[in-house]
């Protein structure tokens, strides 16, 4: 007794090893995959398109950037960790159980298979279930994320009950697939438990009839009970992981499909080399057309961006000017026609080097979290240099007299978003994280908007000071904001219908003419 009994302790030592071992080295694994796959969703999210970033959704990237990825680190750690035991008892379990009694072993050719059967069905109800399940997460996400974001406007038009029936309604859903799920694995355990228990009664029931005739020792049937308790628990450990593979697959096909999505925006295989000297864009005949759509959005564009010039855009809601923004820094790509720098096609140079040389100011001013510096310098911690940068991209942008005002200057921290700043305010520290830039052009897409007449004018005054002799573009509503552009581009309809000076559109443009009356009193009173 004391010999094997010291064999027992050391070899269950040993398996104490390995098994922390195998669970180190399967969460070690398993967190190595999962950041790996962040870090490749994120790049790759990185490298989209708006085009490619719509076919998806936001609810849904951060879904599987997020909980898709738990899923599979998850599954991962638990296979490396259980697959070394999990085999080991179950060969071994049955290899001491053949040598102890080959008879009992009839028992074996029923537990297996049968085992087997209940978790192949398993999985095949499961798998489709997980799909769905992840799909209403992402719906999930959406109802969430667009309350988050749009609480003020939710409490402003007394909204409430709609989101919030809204949300009930994807929760609802959610819960559903849950239960199914929930009702599936709370059928296995007891159906895996009740073969095992009937394979225990058949053991019984046949050593008994091979005690009786002398064939068998009663202590043999009691090992042949462990070694089938062995058996069933390896079996336990690997239905465990089997159950999980599918929601694993499900998550896996989730992320491929973002990993190998093909961007519509794609570098150049052989970059050009960079122009040299001021750059001019030229739109060519360009033109863009969203898939499945019906008419184009714009169409025969030709215009030229020369350095140290403005030019304006101004037209209707849905005349296609942000589009035509974001065809510059190859947001998109043109469906027809080319754009080109000093004569190169844009997409032959490399996407960074293009879009650090255009400094855009979007519609919705949009500021990350940190400080004034930071955010405008795009610098963690800037230093003398770049700090007195940033102070003079504040005055061209007029926001040095409020962050002036501020208790830490320019050290004063913006929360996510800017949502501690007003709108006017937002816009000013972004048109100041552009001027911020040494940029070959200037976009400026209706970024004047939330600003009072007596700054936007200064602002506008000052520009040619501070983009040192750069191209600018203003895409604006107001006349206001536009009117003493070199050239003014009246848009409708994604064409071109009006060119030249305020003056000049004054007399050529009627589109142009009715947009200025529409706004007159506007303009004399500022």
């Amino acid at each position: 007794i004391w010999h094997f009994g010291a064999q027992m302790l050391a070899i269950a030592f040993a398996q104490m090893l390995c098994t922390a071992l195998a669970i180190y080295l399967g969460a070690r694994l398993a967190m190595s995959l999962g950041a790996h796959l962040r870090s490749d969703i994120f790049t790759k999210i990185h490298g989209f398109s708006t085009q490619d970033y719509h076919s998806f959704g936001a609810s849904s990237l951060i879904t599987r950037s997020t909980n898709d990825i738990q899923q599979i680190q998850t599954t991962v750690m638990l296979t490396f960790s259980i697959m070394i035991g999990a085999p080991i008892m179950g060969v071994g379990g049955v290899i001491m159980a053949l040598r102890q009694d080959v008879k009992l072993s009839a028992v074996l050719l029923v537990l297996v298979p049968l085992l087997t059967i209940i978790i192949a069905l398993v999985m095949r109800r499961l798998s489709p279930l997980f799909h769905v399940q992840q799909t209403r997460i992402d719906n999930m996400n959406t109802a969430l994320r667009e309350e988050l974001a749009g609480i003020r406007v939710i409490r402003a038009f007394i909204r409430q009950d709609f989101i919030r029936e809204r949300y009930t309604e994807a929760n609802d859903q959610l819960r559903k697939v849950a239960l199914s799920i929930g009702s599936w694995f709370a059928f296995l355990f007891p159906a895996v438990m009740v073969v095992i228990s009937i394979s225990t009664v058949g053991v019984l029931w046949l050593a008994s009839i091979l005690i009786d005739s002398h064939e068998l020792q009663i202590g043999s049937m009691i090992a042949y009970i462990n070694y089938v308790g062995m058996i069933s628990g390896a079996v336990m450990m690997a239905a465990m992981i089997f159950i999980m593979v599918p929601r694993a697959n499900v998550a896996a096909r989730r992320i491929t499909e973002v990993l190998d999505h093909e961007a519509t925006v794609k570098e150049a295989e052989t970059p050009a080399t960079i122009p040299s000297g001021p750059w001019t864009f030229t739109f060519e005949g360009a033109a863009f057309r969203y898939p499945g759509a019906e008419e184009a959005v714009l169409e025969d564009l030709n215009l030229t961006l020369r350095p140290g010039t403005t030019t304006a855009i101004i037209g209707a809601t849905a005349s296609g000017k942000t589009t035509l923004v974001n065809l510059l820094p190859r947001m998109i790509d043109p469906t027809g026609g080319r754009l080109a720098v000093n004569g190169q096609d844009l997409k032959d140079l490399p996407l960074s080097e293009l879009r650090s040389r255009i400094a855009v100011v979007p519609q919705k001013a949009y500021l990350f979290s940190g400080t004034i510096a930071s955010t405008v310098s795009g610098v963690e911690n800037p230093d003398a240099a770049q700090r007195a940068r940033v102070e003079l991209a504040l005055e061209g942008a007029q926001a040095k007299e409020f962050v002036s005002a501020l208790p830490d200057g320019i050290d004063h921290e913006i929360e996510p978003g800017g949502a501690n700043f007003s709108g006017g305010q937002r816009q000013r520290l972004a048109i100041a994280r552009a001027l911020y830039r040494a940029a070959e052009l200037y976009v400026f897409d209706d970024s004047f908007s939330a600003l009072d007449y007596a700054t936007d004018a200064k602002l506008r005054l000052g520009l040619n000071t501070y983009t040192n002799g750069a191209a600018i573009l203003i895409v604006g509503q107001r006349v206001a904001s536009i009117r003493h552009a070199d050239e003014i581009l009246v848009l409708e309809g994604g064409r071109i219908i009006g060119r030249g000076t305020h003056a000049e559109l004054l007399s050529s443009c009627e589109t142009y003419k009715e947009i200025v009356a529409s706004q007159m009193k506007e303009e004399e009173a500022a």
